[in-house]
């Protein structure tokens, strides 16, 4: 008793303040992204580094190899361009892979 007056209720409500800014403190620093102002620099990897992804075509350039990503992905196949360290390469996930080499020979 502060003052010979209960002070139990308002030290409830003023405890629960607490919580809540404590709270809001960790959401902030959970859900804070990577604000960085440095770019990570880019690895280039080799052909089996891509996990699911299985080479499909090895296209001369960039421009080559987007016009057939956008012929594979017209039919409905998932394809991704991307540089390895033996030049542009287009995977599709293995279970396309045959349809999207039959594709893009035509």
């Amino acid at each position: 008793m502060l003052g010979g007056i209960n002070n139990e209720l308002f030290f409830k409500s003023f405890s629960g303040f607490i919580v809540v800014g404590i709270l809001a403190l960790i959401l902030r620093w959970a859900f804070s992204g990577n604000k960085s102002l440095i770019e990570k620099s880019k690895q280039v990897g080799s052909d089996e580094e891509y996990g699911l992804l299985k080479v499909a075509h090895s296209p001369k350039n960039h421009i080559e190899g987007e016009i057939m990503r956008q012929k594979l992905l017209a039919v409905g196949i998932k394809a991704t361009l991307s540089q390895t360290r033996t030049g542009p390469k287009i995977l599709v996930f293995e279970e396309d892979l045959k349809i999207a080499i039959a594709t893009l020979e035509n």
